[in-house]
């Protein structure tokens, strides 16, 4: 399979700018995954500022 990195990014919430993974969600989910942690897409615009990918930020604003 073949990565649409460009359609990607459209979408794309990161805000880290020297990510060297935008747009490569398989890479970027990998990544995040392996440090126990979820990558930008997956919390809100003002959660995902604050940089806490942790799994645990993510349950914390779920619950908000």
């Amino acid at each position: 399979m073949e990565c649409n990195k460009e359609e990607n990014l459209k979408d794309c919430s990161c805000t880290y700018s020297d990510c060297s993974r935008k747009g490569m969600c398989c890479e970027c989910l990998s990544y995040h995954l392996s440090n126990n942690e979820l990558p930008a897409c997956c919390f809100s615009e003002e959660a995902e500022k604050t940089y806490d990918r942790s799994i645990e930020n993510f349950i914390k604003e779920q619950n908000k």
